[in-house]
């Protein structure tokens, strides 16, 4: 185990140098400018450590040094440590030893025989410039560092101490006792893997002047919402524990232990245990995960050579095939010089090619699949000009590298009606070469179709996605215009085209006799029919109301503009991300502002559009003759659809609560509610029980659920971290807009609770100027690594910044290596 000696030379700062920093560090990070005194700078100094220290007898040391009166919580830390250490499992056990003698950083024999350095030292210097440069040694050759509350105080004269740490205390930090909640956000490290989710617990809680977040592996965060955090505070991203590979050796660090009687927690002992048995090479863990710099996001497709679409279509979804090909779909824009047809009158309104192509990663080439001709290419502008169909949604068939088949959804320019503008929506089963990457056109099987109006824009659904049983889900917009009832509830029964509403989603998304604005689930059978699977919200056959008023295909209704789902195969829960009105405000008379909206669905249901939205807000209804009129609220629990434009039924299923949502104001905003339970909807009373987000211009790009594979031999893949863990994101790279890792309670999931841990990918999956811009849509391949669509800076085209990146984890394995491990020790 043990290895030739750690020798180490190195010339210190000068004193100038160190009285100059200590200054600065003591302003800057709250210590006390007293403590910053300065050293001569000492000879050249020599220290032998074996690498890495400690040995199978594992023991550690306890560091309680402090520059002012000792703290009362220094008995409780090394009695903890050292019943930690005597009991759990016998390959758990360490033994402890504890000083606050600073000499021992420059015993060479003494100190490279702990495995791991417990500092639950108070402020200030507490080692010389000597006793640092053995501290640092034996980093170096491999030590252990657990740092615990004040530790993050101790030696400010020092940026290499800072680095140890991660962050220092902002000086306004609160001092008082607190009773906050902690977010569990890794589940996998031996700190935390044992905690509560949601860890409820009395401390003293720090501000960081600089927060650590991207440069070291946070494993827990405090929610400022449940204490009061002061000025100076972290808002939403406040890192308390992390840990991360450090000079050679590990280093962990938590804010939490900063009264005496948090020694006696169970958990918080679990913790401590878990950071030692890192710390002191017990077990290994991932501290890499979420390093921004261990990230690589690389565009993978070229730009279109000029006027043509040979790499990329106006990006509108993708899918990973088995054997680590990606397919992406282009919705129907052509490029920045291609014309579009907008007049009715002509033949060729709309026709556009909704573009296939492959990228394959063995050759790095792409090739263009195929195209469908559809109706969807003209351009923008107002919601009676433009139009968002074409081709949606693509998904690769359960058997695909052996049958070839490839399902899309798409509007055939073949199927519309230029007279009533009325097109046809359809999902169909393609059969692909799977050895020249060409797209069978002849090969269509039509599996679903049905019609939708297109006088109007927009939102037109399209998602696809398989469940564990091979069950179809369908995404379905509702694409009826929200701009005849102020950007509200799009519930005006009044303007039609042709005697067929356009601006009354009771029509489509409440309307369970419609297959618009839902989410369906059928069973497709290898003849190119489909059969309806049990659990659906209607079999078909339902007698209510006189029968025939119900479609057995809805697994979901209430949806707006569902473009992005996925089904995580584990659980078969489905994720859904649909885009809201256009109010940008709530209002007292009509309702909730414009909510984008996610939701994680484990069975069928109504989520609400258009009577409710978010946590079971209700919409005003409106009536003949005047729509302006406002008539009462909508009731969540037994909501009504008693629009003229309904051939479904009038008794709808209760409102399931969403998991998601967010306004321009903020992140999941909610009021107080009367003896009804309708919300005032007055801005100065909302509370915002989502604070990492916040929306402006949004639009939801749902993304998927990571599942690590052990098996796996990938360099790419994610690591392990990120198991489990629900990517949500917006079209939109703003600061508040989402673009997410979230957690969610298995409790509550499903049910309308609020996600409990949620973590900002935007420096991994890269923002802003030359990064991806406008998120479209984000897959998994089977190597673990994450292909990422970005629409480009036009809409309705595709242009230069239209491109398919890939993100790649560059990290490497877990820590310390397997060789230098101490013990066996169960994972």
């Amino acid at each position: 185990m043990q290895r030739a000696p750690h020798r180490r030379s190195r010339t210190r700062r000068t004193a100038a140098a160190a009285l100059v920093a200590g200054t600065m560090a003591a302003s800057l990070l709250g210590g006390n400018a007293a403590t910053a005194r300065p050293y001569p700078e000492p000879a050249s100094t020599t220290l032998s450590l074996p690498s890495p220290p400690g040995g199978d007898d594992v023991k550690v040391l306890v560091f309680h040094a402090s520059a002012t009166e000792e703290s009362p919580v220094v008995n409780a830390g090394i009695e903890a440590i050292e019943s930690i250490g005597l009991s759990g499992p016998w390959n758990e056990r360490f033994k402890t030893e504890a000083t606050d003698d600073g000499s021992v950083f420059t015993d060479a024999k003494r100190l490279g025989s702990y495995n791991a350095v417990v500092f639950l030292t108070g402020g200030g210097d507490v080692l010389d410039p000597e006793q640092e440069a053995g501290l640092e040694a034996y980093m170096e050759a491999g030590g252990g560092f657990l740092g615990v509350h004040d530790a993050a105080r101790t030696e400010p004269y020092s940026a290499w101490f800072t680095e140890l740490i991660g962050a220092r205390p902002a000086k306004t930090s609160p001092t008082n006792v607190q009773r906050a909640t902690v977010e569990v956000g890794d589940r996998i490290h031996p700190a935390t893997k044992s905690l509560p989710l949601e860890w409820k617990r009395p401390d003293k809680w720090l501000n960081w002047a600089t927060n650590p977040t991207g440069k070291v592996h946070t494993v827990a965060r405090v929610r400022e919402s449940s204490y009061q955090p002061g000025t100076g505070a972290n808002g939403a991203d406040h890192p308390v524990s992390w840990c991360r590979d450090y000079d050679g050796g590990r280093s962990f660090y938590t804010g939490m232990g900063g009264t005496a009687a948090s020694y006696d927690e169970t958990d918080f002992r679990d913790h401590l245990r878990g950071a030692l048995l890192w710390t002191s090479r017990i077990s290994r863990a991932d501290c890499k995960a979420t390093i921004d710099g261990n990230y690589k996001a690389e565009r993978v497709t070229q730009p279109n050579q000029p006027g043509q679409q040979d790499q990329i279509g106006e990006p509108h979804g993708l899918v990973t095939a088995p054997d680590g090909r990606v397919f992406y779909i282009g919705r129907g824009g052509g490029d920045n010089s291609a014309p579009v047809v907008t007049d009715w009158n002509n033949p060729d309104i709309g026709k556009g090619l909704g573009q296939i192509h492959v990228y394959d990663p063995k050759t790095k080439k792409v090739t263009l699949a195929g195209a469908l001709t559809i109706f969807g290419n003209k351009g923008g502008g107002e919601e009676l000009i433009k139009v968002e169909e074409g081709l949606l949604g693509i998904e690769l068939d359960p058997a695909f590298q052996s049958n070839g088949w490839v399902y899309l959804h798409y509007t055939p320019h073949s199927g519309l009606n230029r007279d009533t503008q009325i097109a046809e929506r359809r999902v169909s089963r393609f059969t692909l070469d799977l050895a020249t990457n060409k797209l069978d056109l002849a090969s269509e099987k039509v599996l679903l179709k049905w019609p939708v109006q297109v006088h109007s824009c927009c939102h037109s659904g399209g998602g696809l996605a398989w469940d564990s049983k091979n069950n179809l889900y369908i995404a379905t917009g509702d694409n009826n215009s929200s701009g005849f009832s102020d950007g509200y509830s799009g519930n005006n029964p009044q303007p039609n085209y042709k005697g067929l509403s356009f601006a009354d989603a009771r029509r489509t998304a409440g309307n369970t006799n419609n297959l618009n604005g839902k989410i369906l689930r059928i069973h497709p059978e290898p003849d190119g029919t489909y059969t309806l699977p049990a659990g659906n919200l209607f079999t078909g056959q339902e007698q209510d109301e006189g029968g025939g008023k119900t479609r057995g295909e809805i697994y979901v209704m209430g949806v707006r503009n569902p473009a992005r789902i996925f089904v995580d195969k584990q659980t078969d829960t489905l994720y859904a991300g649909w885009v809201g009105p256009d109010a940008g405000a709530p209002s007292t008379t009509w309702g909730p502002a414009k909510y984008d909206t996610f939701a994680a669905i484990t069975k069928a249901g109504n989520h609400g559009w258009p009577f409710c939205m978010g946590n079971n807000q209700p919409y005003r209804d409106r009536s003949l003759p005047d729509p302006s009129k406002p008539q009462g609220w909508y009731n969540c629990a037994a909501p009504k659809n008693e629009s003229p434009n309904n051939d479904g039924l009038v008794n709808l299923p209760p409102v399931t609560g969403n998991t998601i949502w967010y306004s321009p104001q903020g992140g999941a905003p909610d009021y107080p509610r009367d003896a009804n339970g309708v919300p005032s909807y007055k801005q100065e009373e909302a509370k915002y029980l989502l604070p990492w987000l916040k929306g402006g211009g949004q639009a939801t790009m749902n993304g998927p659920v990571y599942r690590y594979d052990a098996q796996s031999a990938s360099a790419d893949k994610w690591p392990q971290y990120w198991d489990g863990k629900w990517f949500v994101g917006d079209f939109y790279d703003a600061a508040g807009s989402p673009r997410h890792a979230v957690v969610t309670d298995p409790k509550t999931v499903g049910k309308g609770g609020l996600p409990v841990h949620a973590e900002s990918l935007k420096k991994i999956i890269p923002v802003g100027q030359g990064g991806i811009r406008n998120l479209m849509d984000w897959k998994f391949a089977p190597d673990g690594s994450l292909y990422v669509l970005d629409y480009g800076r036009g809409f309705f085209t595709s242009d230069g910044a239209s491109a398919l990146w890939r993100v790649t984890y560059k990290g490497g394995a877990s820590t310390p290596a397997a060789s230098d491990l101490v013990r066996k020790v169960e994972q």
